[in-house]
C-alpha cells in the first residue's frame, strides 16, 4: 500500500500544557489500519486545531456552531494522482483531550478512534441512517481492536440495546 499522511498542528493554537498531540507516526499508523484492505493506496491530510479554527471550520462547512471533535472534507476524484488524494482531516485538539477526559477513556484511545472514524469517512461510510451507523461503528471498533484500543462504543451500545 502506498500511503502517504501530511500532518500539520496549528501551533498558535494549541496549549502546550493541556494538549497531548500524537506524533505524526501514531497517525499514519490509524490512517494505515482503517485504510486497510478498503483501499489500495491514498494521500491524507491531518491538520490538529485549536477551538477557534474548529469553531470557524465547523461553522462555515456544517452550518453548526461551535467546534467538533473531527471534520471530514473527502475529495472527489483524482485518479490522475499516485497516490490518489482521499481527503483531509481536521482534528480540534482541545475537543478530543476534553471528551477523553469526560468520557473517562485514555486520550491516546480518543485520538486513535476519532482518526479511524474520519477516514472511514474519506472513504464514504457515514452514520447518519441506524443501519449505517452500525456497519460504520462495527468497523471502527473492528479497526481499532487490531490496533490494540477497545471498543468506543461499548456503553453507547449498552444504552441502546435497554432502551
Amino acid at each position: 500500500m502506498t500511503l502517504v499522511v501530511d500532518v500539520q498542528y496549528a501551533q498558535e493554537e494549541l496549549p502546550d500544557a493541556e494538549v497531548e498531540v500524537p506524533s505524526p507516526q501514531e497517525f499514519e499508523r490509524w490512517v494505515a489500519a482503517a485504510l486497510a484492505e478498503r483501499c489500495e493506496a491514498g494521500e491524507v491530510s491531518i491538520r490538529v486545531v485549536g477551538v477557534t479554527e474548529g469553531t470557524t471550520l465547523n461553522e462555515t462547512y456544517r452550518q453548526r456552531s461551535g467546534p467538533t471533535n473531527v471534520l471530514s472534507f473527502p475529495v472527489d476524484d483524482s485518479p490522475e494522482l499516485d497516490p490518489p488524494l482521499l481527503g483531509d482531516l481536521v482534528i480540534c485538539a482541545p475537543l478530543v483531550m476534553r471528551e477523553a477526559q469526560e468520557q473517562h477513556k485514555p486520550a491516546i484511545a480518543h485520538w486513535a478512534h476519532l482518526t479511524v472514524h474520519g477516514t472511514l469517512h474519506l472513504l464514504g461510510h457515514d452514520h447518519e441512517e441506524p443501519r449505517e451507523a452500525e456497519i460504520m461503528e462495527g468497523l471502527e471498533a473492528e479497526i481499532l481492536a487490531a490496533l490494540g484500543y477497545a471498543d468506543p462504543y461499548v456503553g453507547e451500545k449498552e444504552v441502546r440495546t435497554a432502551s
